[in-house]
């Protein structure tokens, strides 16, 4: 791979660089146990993952945008794992928790590190608002946020990866996409991009991730955050 070419970096954010099942299962539970109730709090966070990204991805001028998916896809979670008895309180706690999870241990080191080099971009499905919060919780700052709300074409779309390039000035081939999600570095390859995957194996804790093995297409692929800023440094 020849590194000369790479102008700049662009993160998804919720999964490769958010660490939501924790936040969100920790939530959940927190409601569940004021009200004497008990869940597999692991597979009800991950059932309500997925019926929020069932309510985004690919989505084109969307009337919403996430965080109006993530309260949408909280009732029907709760009910399908039997938690109707959660109030509109708990409810509450649990949406807000999404602007207010933790980073992955290892990428605030490496996000100062590349920033030394690259500019380095939030390239999310996830609201502005959101990224901003979760931002400034765990004290990294980006050269700039790039919600596919701002657009109104959300990833996997191609046309979210081709405005993201236009707007950031540069060809797609001088633009690394870096994630842990092959649906979101495929496409982002088939727009034009470089592509790095980094592993994030307690993504959906300890059911693991539902797409673990990189497509060995991406141009990098390592095991975490520390070894993709050395070897863009390199």
């Amino acid at each position: 791979m020849n590194l000369t070419d790479i102008k700049a970096i662009a993160f998804d954010t919720g999964g490769t660089v958010l660490d939501w099942h924790s936040g969100i299962c920790r939530a959940l539970q927190a409601a569940g146990e004021r009200r004497g109730l008990k869940a597999d709090w692991h597979a009800v966070t991950n059932d309500y993952r997925r019926r929020a990204m069932k309510g985004i991805v690919g989505q084109i001028r969307p009337a919403f945008n996430m965080d109006d998916v993530h309260r949408e896809a909280l009732g029907p979670a709760l009910e399908a794992a039997g938690l109707q008895a959660l109030t509109a309180e708990d409810r509450a706690d649990i949406f807000n928790a999404w602007h207010q999870l933790d980073a992955w241990p290892d990428f605030a080191a490496a996000l100062t590190r590349l920033r030394q080099r690259y500019p380095v971009v939030s390239f999310t499905m996830l609201p502005t608002a959101l990224v901003i919060d979760v931002s400034r919780r765990n004290g990294f700052v980006w050269d700039a946020v790039i919600s596919c709300e701002m657009g109104g074409t959300y990833k996997p779309h191609r046309d979210a990866y081709l405005t993201t390039a236009q707007w950031l000035n540069l060809a797609p081939a001088s633009i690394l996409m870096v994630a842990c999600h092959n649906f979101d570095l495929d496409a982002a390859r088939a727009a034009g991009y470089r592509t790095a995957f980094v592993a994030r194996p307690l993504e959906w804790g300890p059911e693991g991730p539902p797409d673990p093995v990189p497509n060995p297409a991406h141009d990098i692929i390592v095991a975490g955050f520390d070894a993709l800023a050395q070897r863009l440094e390199a």
